[in-house]
């Protein structure tokens, strides 16, 4: 059920993260092997993302996929947002300096 959860707060998080209709792909890398993978781009509006993700073995009979990456992209108001993530057993864990601390 955790890994669902990972799961979907990543498919969020790249969603945030899309390039704008648009911009165009100028750099694209990707490595995909049976437990683990990455894959990074860069966008022709300077959006960037890279992410490695690997399974973690919870137990005797679960998994987990366990992710860490980052994104950055140029707000309306002109900044460079960049956010660093970890996502794993624990949910999606996001850092940013425009992200509020609890």
């Amino acid at each position: 059920m955790k890994s669902i959860l990972v799961f979907a707060c990543l498919s969020i998080a790249l969603c945030l993260a899309a390039p704008a209709p648009d911009a165009e792909i100028v750099n694209q890398e990707s490595d995909v092997n049976a437990d683990s993978y990455s894959f990074k781009f860069e966008t022709s509006d300077g959006t960037k993302q890279e992410q490695h993700g690997s399974l973690k073995n919870l137990g005797p009979e679960e998994d987990a996929l366990q992710v860490a990456g980052s994104y950055s992209y140029t707000g309306d108001d002109g900044k460079t947002y960049t956010i660093t993530y970890v996502a794993d057993e624990n949910g999606f864990q996001p850092q940013g300096e425009h992200i509020p601390r609890s």
